[in-house]
Order: C-alpha cells, then structure tokens, then sequence
C-alpha cells in the first residue's frame, strides 16, 4: 500500500485530494507549482553551509524560535526523551538568514505560502456544512499574515552504521498544513490506523502535503493529523546525510482554532512539550 500521486491538474484533484486526506492524513502531489531545481539548490547550498560550521553564529533564538539549532538542540517527539538526530535552520521573513542564502529560501517560503492558501481553500470548500459551520473564519485567511508559518532546512547527518540514533522519532506536526518536497534521500514513513508503518516513496517533483494537530483540532477531527516518522531501513550500512524542506503553515496567534484553543496557546504548549521553550 503507497499514497497514489494526485495530479493539481486533474479535473477531479478536489475530491482525489481531499480523500487521501481523510484516509491517511496525507497526499502525494504532482504538477505542483514549486520549483523542483530550486528546491536542489536551497540542498545544495545550505549543505555545504552546515558543514562550513558558520551556521552556529545564528544559534536558535528561544523566545523567536528562529536560526540554527544543532543537534545537541533539536526537538524530542513528544513522548520521546531522546532527541532527534538532526541540525536545522527556521526560516521566517522577518527572522535572520545569511544574506547569500535568502534568496532561494524567500521565493520558496511565497510559493509555499500561496499553494498553502489554494489548498486550504479547496479542503474548506469539501467540509461537511456542520464543521465549516464551527469555523471562526476561513481556513485560507487563518494563515494571513500570521508572521507564524515557518521553513525548515533540515539536515539529518551522516552516521555509523549499528547506531541506533533517531532521525525524527514518531510524531504530528503542530501546524495547520505541512508542504514537503521530495527529499534528497528516503526515509519518511506514516502510520496508518492500523498501526503498520509505510514508506512513503520519495519521488522527484513530488509534494507531500498532510495534515497538521492545529487543522485536527479546527475541524473537530475530521481531518486526521497522522503520525509520522524518519526512519532508517538498513543500520548495519553507514547512513548517508539526508536534506529536507518542510513548510509549516501555521495560523496567526489569535486565530481561535476551537473552543479549547487559540493558536497562540496551542502552539505555546506543544514546544514546552517538545522542549523548545
């Protein structure tokens, strides 16, 4: 069983979309407007920067929750106590970046954006009146403005084989809606309900998109927010490095996402469980 591809041209992507969505928490999109050499670049760049160690002079900042956190920083999924084996750079328009990298980085964050709205907007459109009806406004708009969505470089490094470290351990995103290009290498893995994991295939041109707590939460669990992993098939070969470009679309901090939550406070108490606060 894989996510079967959906093409943003086909005349039926609303429906194809929005069942993969309901069944698995996420889709496999092709024909997606992002650009895939731009995505190599931003790899390939910012590669070579985390092996130049110049990163460490934008350290993590822990109220902005912007720049450069090392692996001795890196989030532990909820539950775990181990952290996850990775470094990685958040990127936010108004937060720092080196000027020779921002470029690239900038272009992707607006498309990303702007495919996040046109998806948001076709998943709105297919809800059940009774869970639009709960909405405090439309989903697109809740990402307007919100100085919240965030761009990950992730850099999982090489390592020996026979260790057993963590490239990210089960976990949800906290977000509304995560675009994923392909990887430079496999590893990503969901579960299904079933509790059996499946690889989900890392093709060229690809886009994962799934679905985030805060978007779980804003339509009463209608739409599941899926647990997912990075995982490594063969420990007895040495890992090579992996690089990895998620977007997080997340709400502005008002935006009041259910009758227990605004944003501000759902996101606030999953980075104290996530040990970044």
């Amino acid at each position: 069983m894989e996510l079967a591809q959906i093409s943003l041209n086909a005349e039926d992507f609303d429906q194809a979309f929005m069942a993969s969505l309901r069944r698995y928490g996420f889709a496999a999109l092709i024909h997606h407007p992002l650009d895939d050499g731009r995505v190599q670049r931003i790899y390939e760049a910012w590669r070579a920067f985390f092996g130049s160690g110049a990163a460490s002079a934008y350290a993590m900042d822990p109220e902005a929750q912007d720049g450069y956190f090392s692996p001795d920083q890196a989030e532990s999924a909820r539950g775990f106590r181990q952290r996850d084996y990775k470094e990685y750079f958040q990127y936010y328009p108004w937060g720092r970046c080196p000027d020779f990298l921002q470029s690239d980085l900038n272009a992707h964050f607006e498309a990303a954006v702007a495919l996040g709205a046109r998806l948001l907007r076709c998943i709105a459109e297919q809800l059940p009146a009774t869970i639009t009806a709960q909405l405090t406004e439309p989903l697109c708009t809740m990402i307007e403005q919100s100085g919240q969505s965030m761009l990950r470089v992730l850099h999982y490094p090489t390592f020996p084989a026979e260790e057993t470290l963590l490239r990210a351990a089960p976990h949800e995103d906290i977000n509304l809606l995560t675009l994923l290009p392909s990887a430079d290498g496999p590893g990503l893995e969901l579960q299904l309900r079933s509790g059996e994991w499946i690889s989900v295939p890392n093709r060229a041109g690809q886009l994962i998109v799934n679905v985030g707590d805060m978007l779980q939460e804003a339509t009463a669990g209608y739409l599941p927010s899926t647990t997912h992993r990075v995982a490594v098939s063969d420990l007895s070969q040495p890992i090579p490095s992996r690089m990895a470009l998620p977007m997080f679309l997340h709400p502005r901090p008002e935006v009041v996402l259910s009758s227990r939550y605004t944003a501000s406070e759902y996101l606030s108490q999953r980075l104290d469980e996530l040990r970044l606060k």
